[in-house]
């Protein structure tokens, strides 16, 4: 959770909030060119804004940034609005808010994208909508290809370069309602369960050595030492490394 009590020189705990049916009258008025209604209108839905933010707020962004940049998608929703449509303001507005945030976010990414990717990619969107309303499915990217006249995988790199990069800390949804995170979903071939097992079993197989031979196991394949190395520190011929090393790799095999 946000904890600043003023962001951007508002005080976040005294911010109004607006009934159905005020908003709805202040929507009216303002319809009429009454800009205090307006105002009204902006200081009643803060408290929307600052909700919004609050899923954005583990991107490192300056939270009275995203704050204002939410407050300009508000504005945009209130001007926007159509009284006339049988939808609650606020549903209207959030996905406007968020939209706002997210070009944001996307053209103030510190992994930059060409402008040739991105027009390609925003095309490719476009396409994608006008193809879902003709058909009443989602398109695929081959078709969306045809449409435009470009490589296939011209396309799918376009819309991968656009795509908002993820924190491995972000939540994910979960039906048995445990907090999991994108790490925990993450597979990690290095540190699996049959890598994890194998390394104590070669630290038990390593115990059950004699001493010279878990020295040299340990010298060769641990410390990266030659043969002729690890002769030298023992202060033996090197043939009598080798023949320790194997003699103790057979060993340890069987143990494993």
């Amino acid at each position: 959770m946000i904890k600043n009590v003023e962001i951007c020189g508002v005080n976040t705990s005294k911010l109004p909030v607006l009934k159905n049916k005020e908003l709805k009258q202040l929507l009216l008025s303002m319809k009429e060119g009454n800009t205090d209604s307006r105002d009204l209108v902006i200081m009643g839905n803060l408290r929307l804004v600052l909700s919004i933010i609050q899923k954005f707020n583990n991107r490192g962004e300056n939270v009275d940034d995203l704050f204002q940049i939410g407050c300009i998608g508000l504005i945009k929703s209130i001007d926007n609005f159509d009284l006339g449509q049988d939808v609650k303001f606020s549903t209207y507005a959030v996905p406007m808010i968020i939209g706002e945030i997210r070009r944001y976010l996307r053209d103030h990414n510190s992994i930059r994208v060409s402008r040739s990717l991105r027009d390609i990619a925003y095309k490719a969107l476009v396409v994608r909508d006008e193809l879902m309303l003709k058909n009443n499915k989602e398109p695929t990217v081959s078709q969306i290809a045809n449409e435009l006249n470009l490589p296939i995988e011209d396309v799918v790199l376009a819309l991968d370069a656009i795509q908002e990069p993820l924190s491995i800390f972000e939540p994910v949804s979960n039906s048995s309602g445990d907090g999991l995170l994108i790490m925990d979903q993450i597979s990690d071939k290095k540190n699996s369960d049959d890598n994890w097992l194998k390394t104590i079993s070669i630290k038990e197989g390593l115990n059950k050595l004699h001493d010279r031979e878990k020295l040299i196991l340990t010298l060769r394949f641990f410390d990266g030492r030659t043969q002729m190395e690890v002769s030298e520190e023992l202060g033996i011929s090197q043939a009598q490394v080798s023949r320790l090393e194997k003699t103790a790799l057979l060993r340890l095999r069987r143990y494993v």
